[in-house]
């Protein structure tokens, strides 16, 4: 990755600035996601039920809900890089108390700890990239923050399982080691805010002292941010129910085993990085950010169809990596727009997108998981209604940008 078209713009400290949050970004992503090849282990070796894994997830997610508005805000009033730092530091508590838990409490406890870094860290590094950067370099940014947190995704579960081959509980000892390693990294060379030339972000802290979060949203949330926080909601209930029963649907209804199932996915994590760092920035210079939110629901609704009513292996494979593509696009999408959007509110607002991500990723999976019991077609039909609707929503928010 280098910083070229554009960036005669940018100065070292910002350059810097971004490497350290993309490297900070991909550690503690990577980190989060070594529990995935382990839970079997976890779950055999403790005598918990489906319900007890599956209530790790959720209260990772319910925390950063809460949390990621007020996070969000604080960044605003107390800066970016404290933030960042103190997400850095839960999520290393988080890994080593995980590490050394011998119970179902010290583990939710653990998962609730990783929520709240991630609502602490994840708003205040998409809001430093927005307040360090241009217009026209912030979709190239934000993509690149994107390829990072899917690539810590995409890889953690591997490393994780090459791991466990030492000891179950290995993978978190390592997590928590590169907790340690991105808070030094990101303390002593990470820029300080006041480096930056950031003056609408100090006239903001004094507003801030004055107004409470809601207040401070409903003055800023215009009718396009509306429509941009509903289609997050729908972005993250999508994937995060699409995603969530995929191997247990494609398995049922189309009979992949566990090589296939893992093909698709690798492809899709090599695709996706691809898009993300290499073609992001140039599909919003040629559709602008609405077209593409666009482009991507109605690729992603072709998508779903295709997984439902098509049986062939290869058929099936493209029509997934459709899907994902698409919704590996539209988040950054929606982000880019929402910083420009939002202006001098950056922390606030990215806030909100992670809360509402954690809406989606917390009723996407039950509500699948629960329709998938009753028919394996439920599932995939509401996911497609939710999608339809963004879609025709995207006709509307286009009208709103053209008033603003």
């Amino acid at each position: 990755m280098e910083l070229r078209k554009g960036d005669s713009l940018m100065t070292q400290k910002t350059k810097r600035t971004i490497y350290i949050m993309l490297i900070s970004q991909f550690l503690i992503f990577l980190g989060m996601s070594l529990i995935f090849p382990v839970e079997p282990y976890i779950r055999k070796e403790y005598h918990l039920t489906a319900f007890d894994m599956g209530m790790m997830s959720a209260l990772f997610a319910l925390v950063q809900f809460a949390a990621s508005p007020i996070a969000g805000r604080l960044s605003d009033r107390w800066g970016r890089k404290p933030m960042m730092v103190w997400g850095l530091v839960m999520f290393t508590v988080g890994e080593f108390i995980f590490a050394m838990g011998q119970n179902l409490f010290w583990f939710d406890f653990s998962r609730m700890i990783d929520g709240l870094s991630a609502a602490m860290f994840t708003p205040a590094s998409m809001a430093l990239a927005a307040d360090i950067t241009t217009e026209q370099q912030r979709a190239k940014v934000i993509g690149w923050l994107s390829a990072a947190f899917s690539g810590g995704l995409i890889l953690g579960p591997g490393l994780g399982g090459i791991l466990a081959n030492i000891s179950y509980k290995f993978p978190f000892w390592i997590a928590g080691i590169l907790g340690v390693i991105s808070i030094l990294v990101t303390v002593i060379w990470l820029p300080k805010d006041d480096e930056h030339d950031l003056k609408a972000h100090a006239q903001m802290a004094e507003e801030y002292r004055s107004a409470s979060s809601w207040e401070q949203l409903k003055q800023i949330m215009s009718p396009a941010l509306m429509m941009l926080c509903v289609m997050i909601l729908i972005a993250a209930f999508g994937l995060a129910g699409f995603e969530s029963i995929y191997s247990l649907y494609v398995n049922q209804v189309h009979g992949f085993d566990l090589n296939q199932i893992a093909t698709v996915l690798t492809l899709n994590g090599v695709l996706s990085l691809i898009l993300q760092v290499f073609l992001f920035e140039w599909l919003v210079d040629k559709l602008k950010e609405v077209g593409l939110i666009r482009l991507t629901y109605f690729v992603a609704i072709i998508g779903t169809v295709m997984v439902i009513y098509l049986h062939h292996y290869w058929l099936v494979v493209f029509a997934t990596l459709l899907v994902f593509e698409g919704f590996d696009l539209v988040r950054p999408a929606i982000t880019t727009l929402m910083t420009k959007l939002g202006r001098d509110n950056q922390g606030l607002l990215n806030g909100v997108n992670t809360s509402l991500t954690s809406v989606g990723n917390v009723f996407g999976p039950l509500l699948s998981g629960w329709l998938l019991d009753v028919n394996s077609l439920y599932p995939y039909w509401l996911v497609n209604v939710f999608l339809v609707i963004a879609f025709l929503i995207t006709f509307s928010l286009a009208r709103q940008m053209k008033r603003q």
